[in-house]
């Protein structure tokens, strides 16, 4: 194994690198997709499917990106370049890494606009508590907010300072501190709001919508929404986990590491069920509202709800950290590869990303409003660029990876790296192999077709 990473840097602590990891797994999509997800597919019936996939699928990639992150000791194309070359192949599989820089870039430019806004609605709701607020004012509050090509721009601009401003203070002194404030705080927040809405009404009917098992609509859909689900929401394929993977010390252990990431993330998208339903069905609000649920049906139940200036306050806080945290994995994958590529210190690689991540992030901002109508293939900017991410670059980077991980890494070179019992690292082997390359191909093709 290589004996020093890009910059040297590592965890101190087994515990900050699991707030780091859970904080880039756990995303804003995980507070509103996940419960309504589970709910429309029925209930604890797909959530013990979803379960089965994360542990056969979700897992064993995380397993692997982090194997080889560690292993090669660097940004992800050299990681990746390394290891192979390490395994008698083509320095050309670099080329798998490098995607997944491409990836975590491309979800940044969009990313960071929707970060904006919900730094947006957290200075809204600490400034009027969404008081006196309707149906016709959220929805036209918030068509405002995307008309208004400054004020996206402010706020994204906002966001993407913090978020370089962690990067910029390194990994110890920037990732490490900020993720072990952020996490437990996020963690608090979802309990403390989930409590308060056992008395504030609707939490009887989330316990119906999140547990009652609806086998009737359990099929094919069913498994493959809990797949996709299973993939996207733990990380993988972004260069986010193979860059933390980097700076793990070879006293930390990755099998277990990964189990209890992919535990609290979907901890999290449960607890979060019962932040945000129990207003929406307490005051007969839309529930399949998707990302506008955030900001046009949330507002209204916070001015309708007793102390809802304070939880939405609180709201909006644990959903910044969410943002935040996700955008530090995202922006570190870049960043690091930057710093192996170009010779210049981490400060300006860092300044050098968030401009840049800034600047292409007006293409998303004008989009929303005086260039919805100019695309390719008839999408708009973001519309084609989630196209991109969603339903090739993140599937095609997983599948190449889970590939090389099973297939073509050394095999005493992933049992060396992840260093468990015989029965564990077989059981890895097996499920990467022969269960997450065919369930990542079907998502591949089926998001294709």
């Amino acid at each position: 194994m290589a004996s020093a990473s890009g910059n040297g840097a590592h965890w101190s602590s087994r515990f900050a690198f699991i707030m780091a990891s859970v904080g880039f797994a756990v995303g804003l999509g995980n507070i509103w997709r996940f419960p309504y997800v589970t709910g429309e597919n029925g209930g604890s019936a797909f959530i013990v499917i979803y379960l089965l996939c994360a542990v056969a699928i979700g897992v064993p990639c995380l397993i692997a990106e982090l194997m080889i992150g560690r292993r090669g000791q660097q940004s992800p194309p050299r990681s990746m370049a390394r290891v192979a070359e390490e395994s008698g192949h083509s320095r050309l599989w670099g080329s798998v890494g490098g995607l997944g820089v491409l990836t975590a870039f491309t979800i940044a430019v969009t990313y960071a606009v929707v970060v904006g806004w919900v730094l947006a609605y957290l200075y809204k709701a600490a400034m009027t508590g969404f008081a006196n607020y309707d149906a016709v004012t959220a929805s036209a509050d918030f068509d405002n907010l995307l008309g208004s090509s400054g004020g996206m721009l402010f706020w994204t601009l906002v966001g993407n300072v913090l978020v370089g401003a962690i990067i910029f203070a390194g990994v110890k002194g920037g990732i490490e501190r900020a993720v072990s404030i952020m996490m437990p705080l996020m963690f608090a927040l979802l309990v403390g709001l989930g409590i308060y809405n056992m008395f504030a009404g609707g939490f009887a009917e989330t316990l119906e919508w999140l547990f009652t098992p609806d086998f009737s609509k359990v099929g094919p859909d069913t498994l493959l929404a809990a797949v996709g689900q299973a993939f996207f929401s733990i990380g993988v394929g972004m260069g986010g986990m193979m860059t933390y993977g980097s700076y793990l010390p070879r006293s930390f252990s990755i099998p277990g590491a990964a189990v209890i990431v992919v535990f609290a993330d979907t901890l999290v998208a449960l607890l979060a069920g019962f932040v945000v339903f129990p207003a929406v069905f307490h005051h007969g609000l839309d529930i399949g509202s998707g990302a506008g649920l955030i900001f046009q049906t949330l507002p209204v139940a916070f001015a309708q709800m007793p102390g809802g200036h304070l939880f939405s306050v609180l709201f909006f806080v644990m959903l910044a950290v969410a943002g935040v945290t996700s955008m530090v994995g995202l922006l570190e994958s870049v960043t690091n590869w930057v710093d192996g590529r170009v010779k210049i210190s981490r400060h300006v690689g860092t300044a050098l990303v968030v401009a840049t991540v800034t600047t292409c992030s007006v293409v998303s901002v004008l989009s929303y409003n005086v260039w919805a109508d100019v695309g390719v293939a008839g999408m708009n900017f973001n519309e084609f660029t989630e196209f991109l991410y969603g339903q090739l670059f993140l599937p095609v980077n997983g599948l190449l990876i889970a590939l090389f991980a099973g297939w073509f890494m050394l095999r005493e070179h992933s049992r060396d790296e992840i260093a468990a019992s015989p029965g564990i690292y077989a059981s890895w082997r097996f499920l990467v192999r022969f269960v997450a390359v065919p369930a990542i191909a079907v998502i591949l093709i089926t998001g294709l077709m």
